[in-house]
């Protein structure tokens, strides 16, 4: 039986060490992307608690913790959701690039195909749900002649 992605196991040895040097260097990204327009963050967290369940588990938990990167992933991992003020945070970033691009690019083609390439990701970003599924409640027996 294969293992659920939160249960992998740590690797050893080098292999340990590249998806350390993974998850490190996604994170970096992901900071950097927090202060770039365009730049997404969130896909680079996402790769970075990937890649830090298989590097290193103490990482991987630190990142869960994290008052920024822990409610994303834990918004992704419950029903795929993306915030809305994530949403409107990207949109803007987006569009203040797709402003920069139009000043600052001489060949038009580049302009647009950016800017097309940019409104898929909203597209995609604004047909996920808001907020994270809520977990099942537990069933509660009842008993018979109990108030």
């Amino acid at each position: 039986m294969r293992r659920r992605n939160d249960e992998a196991r740590p690797a050893r040895g080098m292999a340990r060490w590249a998806w350390l040097a993974l998850a490190g260097s996604s994170l970096a990204v992901a900071v950097v992307a927090l202060f770039v327009p365009g730049l997404p963050s969130t896909e680079f967290v996402l790769l970075a608690a990937w890649a830090a369940t298989r590097g290193s588990p103490r990482l991987a938990a630190w990142i869960e913790r994290h008052r920024l990167f822990g409610p994303m992933l834990y918004n992704w991992r419950n029903g795929r959701a993306v915030s809305r003020r994530a949403k409107v945070t990207a949109t803007l970033s987006m569009s203040a690039c797709v402003a920069i691009m139009a000043m600052s690019v001489d060949d038009r083609r580049w302009v647009i195909a950016a800017a097309l390439a940019m409104a898929c990701g909203a597209c995609w970003m604004w047909g996920r749900p808001e907020k994270p599924e809520a977990p099942e409640a537990p069933v509660t027996p009842v008993t018979p002649g109990r108030v």
